[in-house]
């Protein structure tokens, strides 16, 4: 992603293409919402039928897939890695789980009632944060 807000379209090599450069929007058709409201902590894993590949519509959608083929990544793990807005990696990740081709693992919810939660979860992100 350049700092104009173009994605950089990787080569099968997951080198850098040349002069390739797609607008965010053009990934995701113009659509600017996901289908589902995934949390940026929610873990994603590719399901069988995303493994056997034959659904997958674009190069990203099957670099996501293979991402995800591999262990369990969070929403903010697919966005970097893919060097894509969060929203845009919703989309796709959100159309891919409609499919059929992922599984999103939401959060533990937060009870109102429980504050106690809330802070867990605050200290573990403030603790991945300083070990970066």
């Amino acid at each position: 992603m350049t700092a104009l807000g173009v994605a950089m379209v990787l080569d099968r090599d997951d080198s850098i293409g040349v002069g390739a450069l797609v607008r965010p929007y053009a990934v995701t058709r113009g659509r600017t919402r996901p289908r589902l409201d995934i949390a940026m902590e929610a873990l994603v894993e590719t399901t069988a039928r995303g493994r056997s590949g034959g659904f997958l519509a674009g190069q990203e959608q099957q670099t996501i897939a293979g991402m995800c083929g591999v262990g369990l990544q969070s929403m903010a793990e697919i966005a970097a890695r893919m060097q894509m807005p969060l929203g845009v990696a919703r989309v796709l990740v959100a159309d891919m789980a409609a499919d059929g081709l992922l599984a999103v693992h939401e959060p533990a919810g937060i009870s109102d009632g429980d504050d106690v939660v809330g802070t867990e979860l605050l200290e573990r992100v403030l603790s991945g944060l300083r070990r970066l």
